[in-house]
């Protein structure tokens, strides 16, 4: 079983950019197609983005402000976020889901097999 572990989250202002990075702590990323999540106090967790097994295909909730890549040589995919906002706040998952198709990308909670602990990050008005 791959395990995930998230990074780069933590208290930024209106309009700053962060990159989150997730990496297989054990396993290996290259057969998943993988995507970040988030969950705001309250709410339930909603899809952000996904990125194919071989990066080629990426999907987005917000397109524009968010940009989901992978190294898969490195065994970490990443979500670079720009001109965050306070609605941005949220515990912000990855997630993946092994296959052999290098082109697909899934937006669906349900759609992951396995998730990471995620990062916290809070945006400041």
């Amino acid at each position: 079983q791959v395990q995930l572990v998230e990074s780069g989250g933590g208290l930024v202002q209106a309009g700053d950019s962060v990159r989150l990075s997730c990496v297989a702590s054990r396993g290996t990323l290259s057969r998943s197609p993988m995507g970040w999540f988030r969950q705001a106090p309250g709410k339930e967790r909603e899809f952000v983005a996904a990125i194919s097994r071989s990066g080629a295909n990426t999907m987005y909730a917000d397109s524009g402000r968010f940009t989901v890549s992978r190294d898969n040589a490195k065994n970490t995919v990443y979500l670079r976020m720009n001109s965050l906002k306070p609605e941005d706040t949220a515990v912000y998952y990855c997630a993946g889901r092994e296959e052999d198709a290098f082109y697909n990308v899934y937006t669906g909670v349900a759609q992951y097999a396995y998730w990471g602990q995620g990062t916290q990050v809070t945006v400041s008005s």
